[in-house]
């Protein structure tokens, strides 16, 4: 007797689970790809371009490099695994928001390449010092953890990072030929 004579549920289950996980794979691509204005083509356009600011909304989950005041490219991205509020303490898990400013690189990150954001600032550290705590540090915009980019189209439909904000590689390659020392960020709820 045939293994498929015999367990044809389970047969038909599984291949219905298949192509679920198979859609779900193919929609987070989707999703990543349609985040993005520009195709890989018009990778050199934002040579041309000077970008003045990076503007992160939280709440929609996406990063945009601005010039003068318009956006020039949006990118779908991932927060920690508790992203509502400002980053209060260290291993809170949240993504602070405010103006803050980038300013270093790291070409040697746990992840693939990644830029600093300023936080604490003043007022975080004030806000920490007043409640006991150790305010953070080491927040960065950075790509996929070192060996898992070919998993970005799966981590990026989900928060995974403990405070940071993460794009594709590919995408932090792009973030990175635009950054300039000191450039401001502004990270909304």
């Amino acid at each position: 007797m045939s293994f498929f004579r015999l367990y044809p549920k389970k047969i038909i289950l599984l291949s219905l689970a298949m192509l679920v996980l198979l859609g779900v794979g193919l929609t987070g691509y989707k999703t990543l790809a349609a985040a993005n204005h520009f195709d890989k083509g018009h990778q050199t356009d934002l040579a041309n371009i000077k970008i003045d600011k990076v503007y992160v909304d939280k709440s929609e989950r996406v990063l945009k490099l601005m010039s003068q005041g318009a956006v020039i490219k949006t990118y779908a991205i991932a927060l920690g695994d508790n992203p509502v509020g400002h980053k209060q303490q260290e291993g809170d898990e949240r993504t602070p928001t405010g103006d803050y400013t980038l300013d270093y690189k790291n070409e040697h990150s746990i992840a693939y390449r990644s830029i600093h954001i300023s936080y604490p600032n003043a007022t975080d550290s004030a806000r920490a010092r007043n409640k006991g705590v150790n305010p953070g540090s080491d927040i960065m915009i950075h790509g996929q953890m070192n060996g898992f980019g070919h998993l970005a189209w799966l981590n990026q439909q989900r928060d995974w990072t403990n405070g940071c904000i993460a794009v594709t590689n590919d995408e932090m390659d792009e973030i990175m030929s635009v950054y300039k020392a000191g450039m401001p960020i502004e990270i909304v709820e």
